[in-house]
């Protein structure tokens, strides 16, 4: 049986989740099986899977393969959209995700807990595979792409004080983090407008566009997403809902039925803190600071990325 990719490029994280866990030899043999031509990068500083994922795109590899956690899968997939020749309906290579981070959401969003060898022959052991071409979303200022999603108030706050966090690591640390912040956390008071119209205007615990329905792992925030419909899905928790209840509601994704909770979809979205204070605000795990006010815009089927085969 011949298969579809003539040649893959892996991107490797050596920093994501722990080196030593880290399945690069594997994932490069199994790939050998399947692909006429493959060769492995590492990722050498913080941004660098960026450019090596432009790098293959320019080059003409049928297919990259993120071998990282979530901060991996979304520079690989900046780097993919921002390629000369990937766009709306363009081609470039497809993506594939191996789970080796901490919270690895992005993989579970696609192949939810299959594991990446049965994962890997499916994606490519075939001659026809099945690509889908995933939206994005894009920050005006900066102008940054978001994969995964992207979120003012308690999360960013989180990833702040997590920063500062010792003895603790991964997913531990971010739990550790969250639960200093809730301590003492204030909603602040800021608008929310999708598609020109303001749909909230007060406190505000957190707002979340996206992307994915999960964020760290297993919290269902954007339980409706779906990551081709040309939308992004916004979840405003208002400060009318306790903040120490949001992790347990989040978890199954119930925090969507409580009249606290506001859940729309849209093409642009605006988040301003009406304050004049800095907005706290994070994308795909990275805080943007010195904000008041933050844009984001779709980029519809930017993205192609290796899915599972469609059940007849």
């Amino acid at each position: 049986m011949s298969h579809w990719a003539g040649t893959a490029v892996i991107v490797a994280n050596d920093r994501a989740g722990g080196s030593a866990s880290l399945p690069v030899a594997d994932v490069a043999a199994a790939c050998r099986r399947l692909v006429a031509e493959v060769s492995v990068v590492r990722t050498a500083y913080p941004g660098h899977a960026r450019t090596l994922a432009a790098k293959a795109a320019r080059d003409g590899a049928d297919a990259v393969l993120a071998v990282g956690g979530d901060g991996t899968a979304s520079d690989v997939a900046h780097g993919l959209v921002t390629a000369a020749d990937a766009g709306p309906g363009g081609g470039g290579p497809a993506l594939f995700c191996v789970p080796a981070g901490t919270g690895n959401s992005f993989y579970k969003e696609v192949w939810q807990d299959l594991p990446w060898p049965e994962s890997l022959a499916l994606a490519f052991g075939t001659g026809r595979p099945r690509v889908r071409r995933l939206d994005m979303a894009r920050t005006e200022d900066p102008q940054e792409t978001v994969l995964l999603g992207a979120c003012s108030g308690l999360v960013a706050e989180a990833l702040e004080k997590a920063a500062g966090i010792t003895g603790f690591t991964g997913r531990a640390r971010y739990q550790q983090a969250v639960a200093a912040t809730l301590r003492d956390f204030v909603p602040h008071p800021s608008r929310v407008v999708v598609d020109g119209e303001v749909i909230h205007d007060g406190g505000v615990v957190l707002a979340n566009v996206g992307g994915g329905r999960y964020r760290g792992g297993g919290f269902l925030v954007l339980p409706h997403s779906v990551l081709d419909d040309g939308l992004l899905d916004v979840c405003v928790v208002t400060s009318a809902l306790d903040a120490r209840e949001l992790p347990g509601l989040t978890r199954e994704g119930r925090h969507v039925e409580r009249p606290e909770v506001l859940y729309r979809r849209g093409r642009r979205i605006e988040i301003e803190r009406t304050d004049g204070a800095p907005l706290p605000f994070e994308r795909d795990g990275e805080v943007l600071r010195g904000h008041t006010r933050q844009v984001l815009d779709v980029l519809p089927g930017v993205l192609p990325v290796l899915s599972p085969p469609e059940r007849s």
